[in-house]
């Protein structure tokens, strides 16, 4: 019996391997992809990336009549701020200030009040809720009267 090759007529070589065109084609199209994602990536970094908030610049310090706060056992705090505008702020209306400082403080005790670590956060506190009630208008808070009795 005589055995004769005959050739494979299937789109693969011996072994599975793929064809060199189907290659040379595929890292055509793998090339293409990596270059556009770079080109992609470099215009979302020059033109679509988010700008950096710069900081507000200061503006006028509006003080505001001191107020009288009741605190814990018959004791009150009379208290007098001033809020440090941004540049862009022409004029805002103490009362949100106002009450807010009164919420801040009132029936506190008086030891809480005297201590100066407790006063440093309760006055970054109430900047923080000052910053939320005038939208960025109002950027620092600045006890102008602190008396207790």
């Amino acid at each position: 019996m005589t055995v004769t090759a005959i050739p494979p007529t299937s789109t693969t070589e011996a072994g599975g391997a793929v064809p060199e065109e189907k290659k040379s084609g595929l890292k055509k199209i793998v090339v293409i992809l990596v270059v556009l994602l770079a080109v992609g990536g470099g215009a979302y970094w020059f033109v679509l990336r988010p700008k950096p908030v710069e900081a507000p610049k200061p503006g006028e310090v509006v003080s505001l009549d001191p107020i009288q706060i009741n605190l814990q056992g018959e004791h009150y705090l009379r208290i007098g701020i001033a809020l440090q505008l941004t540049a862009t702020t022409k004029e805002a209306d103490g009362s949100k200030a106002l009450d807010a400082t009164i919420s801040e403080f009132s029936g506190l005790s008086i030891a809480q009040v005297n201590d100066p670590k407790k006063r440093a956060e309760l006055k970054k506190e109430l900047q923080h809720q000052l910053g939320e009630l005038y939208q960025d208008e109002v950027m620092g808070v600045y006890f102008t009267e602190f008396v207790t009795q």
